[in-house]
């Protein structure tokens, strides 16, 4: 069986990766409302999901308990432009990892079908 995206990417670049497109997050206009509550604590969730998500340990699952990414964030408006502007972010954090080209597209690859999930409005 071949590594997961988790394992090739490594935890210390999925840290950098949801630091930066939290950075990047509280730029945009587009979504910033949408992240309002503790900063802290949505990053610690995100990472423990991408954890999960990418192919590592099941940090979520264990801490929170089935991820049910789209009932959750129904309190939160969710536009088809919303999620793309999720993607733009998402995207720009990871180019800015120091990875090879080849391993950004992959990771990126995972999440226009995960974002698409998320519109609710």
């Amino acid at each position: 069986m071949g590594e997961t995206i988790y394992q090739k990417l490594g935890a210390e670049h999925l840290e950098s990766l949801v630091d930066k497109f939290y950075e990047l997050v509280k730029q945009d206009e587009r979504i910033s409302h949408l992240f309002k509550n503790d900063i802290k604590l949505i990053k610690q969730k995100q990472l423990m999901f991408l954890t999960q998500f990418l192919g590592g340990p099941q940090l979520y699952n264990q801490e929170f308990g089935h991820p049910r990414m789209r009932m959750r964030h129904m309190p939160h408006a969710i536009t088809p432009a919303a999620a793309e502007a999720w993607l733009e972010n998402m995207s720009k954090a990871i180019d800015t990892l120091p990875v090879e080209k080849e391993l950004k597209e992959t990771v990126f690859s995972v999440f226009p079908k995960l974002a698409t999930h998320m519109i609710n409005k």
